[in-house]
């Protein structure tokens, strides 16, 4: 889907679903995307865009000087072309700084937001001044040659999405590779990001060496509540390097097909719940190894358990604590035990108000239940800050 004055577009799902638009990094053509969409498209109108000279969008809509304003007009206009208004938007370094632009500068377009392996600012501009100098004299060769170090880590195995990547930069026009560079060179949003209302989440590859894990802190830092996922053994291109834990991601934060984007609320209040009585890093482990099998089943507890019941002020969360562990025993679910004794003691129980409450267990429960439920409490409350079972 292309024309002279607009960005090449693919457009995936149904046509009523809400729209999700996806943007790639420098170099590379929306078939970095291909690895997620068709989960992604299940649930969204997932609309893929290609850069000016790259991919099948036309170099001419880019020039030397450009800026990732530019580029951002440019995604609106392609937005408007398909009678698009609201869209949740993801994007790979340099389409991450347009997502971010236009959830600045066009906040009543960007419902939800996701920044992959991106940045505020990609470093001193001299670096991409010189490598636009160098594409515009010499061409492509020699930004290809070095693109795989930049895009993967060493343990990386190439594969054919990986191959398809590499060829596309080779494939890239050099006019308008070297213009996305000057784009990249003027490009600094760290001094906005808290402008940013638009439900954030920031995912970084911690062996990413072009945008390194603290670019994403940055970024997360600067954003009013947004989100942290740090993805081990992935690089920059981490879309294609790790698929599967990029879409587990993308799918925990996005809204769900079935709901429209006025449950984000609920499913944003429950996951700052869930972060509150579970804890960061056990929240974010849990949205990491996130499948497309589990993301309807995240999306569930989030906004039904976190966002509906753990939420209502009939009772605080100390109270709710004891109650979880009484039933969590009842039913002799230790895996969930052992999060919810953690869960307890971040709510203010104390370990002998937690020992009673199993005591109390013992009576209506049964002892078995109790004495298998003080074994795991023993293990936690020895080792409180140690990995916590269970995925919910």
């Amino acid at each position: 889907m292309t024309s002279s004055t607009h960005l090449h577009a693919r457009v995936d799902g149904q046509d009523g679903a809400p729209a999700l638009l996806l943007g790639p990094s420098l170099g590379t053509s929306l078939a970095v995307w291909d690895a997620q969409v068709p989960a992604l498209a299940r649930h969204h109108r997932v609309v893929r865009w290609d850069l000016p000279g790259h991919g099948g969008s036309p170099a001419g809509l880019v020039a030397a000087g450009a800026t990732v304003a530019d580029l951002g007009r440019s995604v609106l206009g392609r937005a408007d072309a398909l009678g698009i208004g609201r869209f949740a938007y993801a994007g790979i370094s340099l389409g991450g700084a347009v997502g971010a632009w236009l959830a600045v500068h066009h906040p009543d377009r960007v419902a939800s937001l996701a920044l992959v392996c991106s940045s505020a600012s990609f470093g001193p501009p001299g670096p991409w001044r010189e490598r636009a100098a160098q594409v515009r004299a010499e061409g492509m060769t020699q930004v290809a040659a070095h693109a795989q170090q930049r895009w993967f880590t060493q343990r990386f195995t190439p594969s054919a999405a990986s191959a398809d990547v590499l060829d596309d930069i080779r494939k890239a026009d050099p006019a308008a590779y070297a213009a996305c560079c000057d784009a990249l060179a003027a490009y600094d949003l760290r001094g906005e990001l808290d402008r940013i209302a638009a439900p954030t989440l920031v995912i970084a590859g911690r062996d990413d060496v072009a945008t390194p894990p603290a670019h994403a802190r940055e970024l997360a830092d600067g954003i009013p509540d947004a989100t942290l996922v740090e993805l081990p053994r992935a690089g920059h291109l981490a879309p294609v390097e790790v698929p599967q834990a990029v879409l587990g991601a993308l799918q925990a934060h996005f809204t769900p097909a079935h709901a429209s984007y006025e449950t984000w609320e609920t499913y944003r209040t429950g996951m700052a719940v869930r972060r509150a009585v579970l804890g960061d890093g056990h929240v974010d482990r849990a949205v990491a190894r996130t499948t497309p099998l589990t993301a309807a089943f995240q999306d569930l507890i989030t906004r039904y358990a976190w966002g509906e019941i753990w939420t209502r002020p009939g009772l605080d969360h100390r109270t709710r604590s004891c109650i979880t562990l009484t039933a969590l025993v009842a039913g002799g679910h230790q895996e969930e035990l052992a999060m919810h004794i953690r869960a307890a003691v971040r709510n203010g129980l104390t370990p002998d108000e937690i020992g009673e409450v199993l005591l109390q267990s013992a009576v209506y429960c049964g002892v078995p239940a109790a004495n298998a439920a003080f074994a795991v409490a023993q293990r936690v409350l020895e080792q409180p800050e140690g990995p916590t079972e269970g995925d919910r």
